[in-house]
């Protein structure tokens, strides 16, 4: 397409503050993949059984919906498009019993299918039925079910994609979805090495653009335009060096979360449990060697029917005896403890784990009322119902020590753990 896009590319990918740092390459964005499709296999699940209701609040579709919205910069204000706007009606899927029911055949569907002609066959049939308000923003959901198929949607993409390609897509209609899909799979082909099988990456590119953080390479031969259009990417790179401070700290944020995986880790094997660390966080550097050390390569072939829900779990115990979970840890120390949940609820619902089990959502002494606030949400009643308890960090730490000495079992972290 354009020589100067190759550029614009490297210099995002440099840039520490783009999208593609702060969200494409974010640990977190994978781990939420499994339990966002999850949510909404229990949004069509409520749908059919006639249990979803016929409002968004406390509903399946708003911790599924809230969960992408709450995916850093580029999924922020995902969930406007659903809030049931009375004056309008729209969108139109929750007074309108067979709209809802085809909203969840179009989930089913591209959850069930695993080609591009089968996810455009789904959207085509929903596009046939023009249901008032249920346009594009609907793909930030199935990019979740197929990243390398569906790519997010959303003003500032739209936005960058007219910018780079000269292209007059429209806001709200599917046909328009469609064929800036297919231009930015087109873009995407054309500089895979720079860029990804991953959807999510030519989509952070479009929305950066759109953005306004960088300008469109200049489509015509314009030696002025282009000098211009180099200028303005120094200047970016400028302000991100300015700006390393801000991201230095948010480092700091990945090494408080390994901090307290590896007490978590140290504390199974004192107290005679087989530990199991996030498959996403195992190479991580802690105390002179790896986190995964003296961890198990494998998880048990016994531990459930949903392994690949509890893969992902921050830091699992395992009963070395009947080789169940014993405990779960979820620790969330600047990321939503809404995401924390629904990994909860992903392992509750997927999988058989052990009679007595406990959950743990470990976080700050100071977001005890944010963990008691979505614990109470009714989309939350199974995972609640487990016994999930509120770990805060300054109780581990000031405990951890007399634990690992003295303690055995679960018996020490009930102790200093909260029932909310």
């Amino acid at each position: 397409m354009h020589d100067t896009l190759p550029i614009l590319i490297d210099h995002w990918k440099a840039d520490p503050h783009s999208t593609y740092n702060t969200w494409f390459l974010w640990e977190e964005r994978l781990k939420n993949f499994r339990s966002i499709r999850r949510g909404i296999g229990q949004v069509v699940r409520e749908i059919d059984a006639g249990t979803f209701g016929n409002a968004y609040r406390d509903s399946a579709l708003e911790t599924v919906v809230r969960s992408v919205a709450e995916q850093r910069q580029l999924f922020k204000g995902a969930d406007h498009a659903f809030l049931w706007k009375p004056k309008l009606r729209i969108p139109d899927i929750y007074e309108n019993a067979a709209n809802q029911r085809a909203f969840a055949r179009l989930l089913h569907s591209c959850d069930c299918c695993d080609t591009a002609e089968a996810v455009i066959e789904a959207i085509q049939r929903i596009d046939a039925l023009q249901i008032k308000g249920l346009g594009p923003a609907v793909a930030n959901l199935l990019y979740f079910i197929h990243p390398t198929l569906v790519m997010p949607f959303n003003t500032a993409m739209v936005r960058g994609y007219n910018a780079v390609t000269g292209g007059n897509v429209k806001l709200g209609r599917w046909d328009h979805y469609l064929s800036m899909r297919e231009g930015a799979i087109r873009l995407n082909q054309a500089h895979r090495a720079q860029l990804s099988n991953d959807l999510g990456a030519v989509a952070g590119l479009l929305f950066d653009i759109g953005s306004g953080r960088y300008a469109a390479p200049p489509r015509e031969d314009d030696a002025a335009a282009l000098q211009a259009w180099e200028a303005d990417l120094q200047k970016v790179r400028e302000e991100s060096a300015a700006a390393q401070k801000a991201w230095a700290a948010e480092k700091d944020n990945d090494t408080t979360h390994t901090q307290v995986q590896g007490w978590l880790r140290d504390l199974g094997h004192a107290l005679g449990f087989k530990v199991w660390i996030a498959a996403n966080d195992r190479s991580r550097e802690y105390a002179g060697g790896r986190l995964s050390d003296g961890c198990l390569a494998e998880f048990p072939p016994t531990a459930g029917t949903g392994l690949d829900a509890v893969r992902l779990i921050d830091v699992v115990w395992i009963d070395p005896g009947s080789a169940k979970v014993a405990a779960a840890f979820e620790v969330e120390h600047s990321t939503s403890i809404y995401s924390g949940i629904v990994r909860m609820l992903d392992l509750a619902l997927g999988t058989e784990i052990g009679e007595g089990s406990v959950l743990f959502l470990v976080a700050p002494d100071n977001r005890r009322e944010d963990v008691r606030q979505q614990l109470q949400r009714p989309a939350f009643s199974r995972v609640s119902s487990l016994g999930i308890r509120y770990l805060p960090y300054g109780e581990l730490q000031k405990n951890l020590e007399p634990m690992r000495r003295f303690g055995s079992g679960m018996k020490p972290l009930l102790e200093i753990s909260q029932r909310l």
